[in-house]
């Protein structure tokens, strides 16, 4: 079925926003993330992973400069506070204060003609621009349309354009191919599989982070064995439920990260599995118990569709 024009201006209220203040706020960051955040400068946004010391991911943000020492980090709001709280845990005697700021802020998606005449037509992805007090942040492009995030001060004029539902943003974030990371699937995945590396979330020529030699072993050693895909199914699909092969119904080989219904029927999910299984039939269940065993009549049957993105084998 073809999909409807993703256009127009929607509420996106499952992003909570953190904010790391203080002229220390970018070198505290760069030592905490996957990406590099002590060259960030006001006219870029970046994709990042916080990670544990074995290189899991506990969060993923999209960071910006509002200001030289003010940086606001966008999470799901399902993450924010145990994220906030393990972070401060780090800031020690740097000259920076973190808190939860989501309700200084209203975030709002802009898709195809709204994106448009906010960034321009060439906006690249993860470029940032500031309109007033607001700050617009190029996305990557979903069904073909360019996307945005735009935050503002609560109060700030709002701008103006057709509605978008927030039920199609969020399927517009499924089929961008970029996860992002909610309570569901925390410590799950190293930031490769969500293919973080193939859309500028981890930078390898930075310093030290949390996890940084797994992340890195994972890229240059060849031990990668799973990656992000998009999946399509007729029947609802929610993060945590996991993806077997009908020939081994009790090892998964996947786990849905992020879904939507699809504004053209059925849902869309990122599904991060086994390279190896990427050509095999596929199903996804509810998350199995220890000693359980998934029921095929009970799965959902998954088709995998194209990513919007090259994956990057060598960096």
């Amino acid at each position: 079925m073809t999909q409807p024009l993703l256009n127009g201006i929607a509420p996106v209220s499952h992003l909570g926003v953190i904010r790391a203040l203080g002229e220390d706020a970018a070198p505290f960051l760069h030592g905490q993330l996957t990406n590099d955040f002590a060259l960030l400068d006001l006219q870029h946004a970046r994709l990042a992973a916080f990670c544990t010391a074995k290189g899991r991911m506990l969060a993923s943000f999209i960071g910006f400069k509002r200001s030289k020492d003010e940086i606001l980090l966008l999470c799901d709001r399902s993450l924010l506070a145990p994220t906030l709280k393990r972070l401060s845990m780090f800031v020690l005697r740097a000259k920076c204060k973190l808190s939860d700021a989501t309700a200084d802020f209203t975030v709002l998606g802009l898709a195809g003609d709204a994106a448009v005449q906010a960034l321009g037509a060439a906006a690249a992805p993860w470029t940032k621009t500031d309109d007033g007090a607001a700050s617009l942040i190029a996305l990557h492009p979903a069904a073909g349309q360019p996307r945005a995030l735009r935050v503002a001060p609560v109060g700030a004029p709002l701008p103006e354009g057709p509605a978008l539902s927030e039920a199609d943003w969020l399927w517009s974030e499924v089929a961008s191919g970029i996860a992002t990371l909610s309570a569901p699937v925390v410590d799950a995945f190293v930031p490769q599989m969500l293919n973080y590396e193939s859309v500028e979330g981890v930078n390898f020529k930075k310093g030290c982070y949390p996890g940084q030699e797994v992340v890195a072993r994972s890229q240059f050693r060849g031990t990668l064995k799973r990656r992000a895909y998009i999946a399509h199914a007729q029947q609802p699909l929610a993060a945590g439920m996991e993806v077997f092969t009908p020939e081994d119904l009790e090892q998964a080989t996947g786990t849905v990260v992020q879904a939507a219904p699809a504004p053209g029927g059925g849902w869309d999910a990122i599904v991060s599995m086994q390279i190896s299984s990427a050509e095999q039939r596929l199903l996804a269940h509810a998350a199995l118990g220890e000693g359980q065993r998934a029921d095929a009549a009970q799965a959902v049957a998954l088709q995998l569709k194209p990513l919007p993105y090259a994956l990057r084998e060598d960096i």
